[in-house]
């Protein structure tokens, strides 16, 4: 058994300055479960969802988390943050290293458009390594209603996904079902954890390479600490779910090629009968 204890902290919170907050439930963890090795904080949990609050890349903000993570010896995951760059921003989740250090960021590739107007995309999926463990991916929020950031993130070598999310909506029901899918189709732990109170409607998952729910939260504030074990993830990968499904490896072998996925011919017909991206309007 490969073991990692990874936290995600569901929290309810104000739509607020709520820095001081997460520095004090990051210590009440660790003090309460000393073995927690990662801890993972909601999308957007910093501030909630003001671009007002977009920060410099490399600011003040990222540097306080940089100071907890290093302050506790953890990897931290501390949500996501509005980041200012070139004249853009971004919707951010910088990964900390235990040492401080920025390991990773990952710019929202799918910003909730046209929910989340004003906010820039990202075009890289994003991976790193825990040294001597095992392999983590990052994606945020609606990331995950898109099957090829995940499966990017698989084909990778990604053996855990960790989603920070910020839904306060209905569809926190299809999100649920998109975290076992996500889990399923790509054989490795998937790790959602959303916010609470005024912020998000809870109900966090932690769902395993089976597709089996580890964990799934309440409506309010709930610490969440799971043993990830990378060996089921090598197991499932190698052998099939139930020793009958390996989809990564007929994914691998296959020679079709997608053509949905060229730029060129992405554009089909049908795609663009659906008309523009824009808020739905009120019909008479």
């Amino acid at each position: 058994m490969t073991p990692f204890a990874v936290a995600g902290l569901q929290l309810a919170l104000p739509n607020a300055d709520n820095r001081d907050r997460i520095e004090r439930e990051v210590a009440l963890t660790m003090a309460r479960f000393p073995w927690v090795r990662m801890v993972v904080l909601p999308e957007l949990a910093s501030f909630g969802p003001a671009l007002a609050h977009a920060e410099d890349i490399f600011g003040a903000t990222e540097q306080r988390y940089q100071a907890l993570a290093r302050q506790h010896g953890i990897w931290l995951l501390p949500g996501s943050l509005y980041e200012r760059d070139e004249g853009r921003i971004y919707n951010t989740a910088p990964v900390i290293d235990p040492q401080g250090v920025v390991a990773a960021r990952h710019r929202k590739i799918f910003p909730f458009l046209p929910y989340e107007a004003g906010v820039a995309h990202g075009t890289e999926v994003t991976v790193f390594d825990v040294p001597e463990v095992g392999r983590f991916g990052v994606s945020i929020c609606y990331d995950q209603w898109f099957p090829e950031v995940s499966r990017c993130m698989a084909w990778r070598g990604a053996e855990v996904i960790l989603n920070p999310t910020m839904t306060t909506t209905i569809d926190r029901a299809q999100e649920e079902v998109l975290a076992r899918a996500n889990a399923i189709t790509n054989q490795c732990y998937f790790v959602d954890v959303n916010n609470a109170g005024a912020l998000g409607n809870g109900r966090s998952m932690v769902v395993g390479p089976d597709g089996e729910v580890l964990h799934r939260a309440g409506e309010q504030t709930e610490v969440i600490p799971v043993i990830i074990d990378f060996d089921r993830v090598r197991h499932s990968r190698a052998n099939g779910i139930g020793g009958l499904g390996q989809m990564l490896k007929s994914f691998r072998d296959t020679d079709v090629r997608w053509p949905c996925y060229e730029p060129a011919q992405r554009q089909s017909e049908q795609l663009r009968a659906l008309g523009p991206l824009t808020m739905p309007a009120r019909r008479p």
